[in-house]
């Protein structure tokens, strides 16, 4: 990263700002708890049937899949609302849409972005002229870790305390999904989350000195359960 990106990031990384507990909750109303990111299809195939086998899988995401992605995503988006780079942040946006391997996916993503964006300008005081501009900006959809960066430099919140609270929400909403599932119970889904701390604080931390050269992936059960879910028979989930 170049020295200007360094300093965009450090300084405001220094103290923590109890926002990001109201906006990455369950209780914010993004309906992340609609999605399982094609869990659902790997618990029907067994692929995924107890706590080792959901750690793992949660694993490659961390390391090797979206959620990795994600963050990468986010970080762009948030330096770009810091140094004002409105059409950097479309391209971005763009790109996180494109990356998206199935349909229910993308719907995951922009469904959940949208509402996040629309709720922080509705809800949330700030920066109003800078919401103004992002929404228009990202208009029509916003991909979630796009809408979540933006809004979070809006308001000039740390960013890798908000890449750190966005890898562990998007942990614990799989592991929710888990559990719905069947597939583990609250225990063990607690156990799932405590083994994956350090793998989520290390992407967080690479997160947050990436660019977008470094956006990929190898979890090719992930995407092809995501696209296997379309035509699951029975279902609770959207993805």
């Amino acid at each position: 990263m170049s020295d200007g990106a360094q300093a965009l990031v450090t300084p405001s990384d220094r103290r923590f700002d109890p926002r990001l507990l109201a906006w990455l909750s369950p209780a914010f109303p993004v309906g992340a708890f609609a999605y399982s990111h094609g869990l659902e299809w790997a618990v029907e195939r067994g692929w995924v049937c107890d706590r080792e086998t959901l750690t793992e899988w949660l694993r490659d995401l961390v390391g090797h899949g979206a959620i990795r992605n994600d963050m990468i995503l986010l970080a762009a988006a948030w330096r770009a609302v810091v140094g004002d780079q409105m059409r950097g942040l479309a391209e971005v946006n763009t790109l996180a849409l494109a990356l998206q391997p199935s349909a229910e996916r993308h719907l995951e993503t922009v469904t959940q972005g949208n509402a996040f964006l629309e709720t922080v300008r509705a809800a949330w005081s700030g920066d109003s002229d800078a919401l103004d501009d992002m929404a228009l900006a990202l208009a029509p959809d916003v991909a979630y870790p796009v809408a979540v960066g933006a809004a979070t430099a809006a308001h000039d919140l740390p960013l890798t305390e908000t890449l750190n609270a966005c890898g562990l929400a998007a942990v614990s909403n799989l592991t929710s999904a888990a559990i719905r599932l069947s597939a583990v119970g609250q225990t063990d889904a607690q156990r799932t989350i405590a083994a994956l701390m350090p793998e989520l604080a290390a992407c967080a931390a690479a997160a947050g000195q990436s660019t977008l050269d470094d956006l990929g992936g190898a979890v090719y059960r992930s995407d092809i359960a995501s696209l296997a879910h379309e035509t699951q028979y029975t279902r609770l989930f959207r993805s």
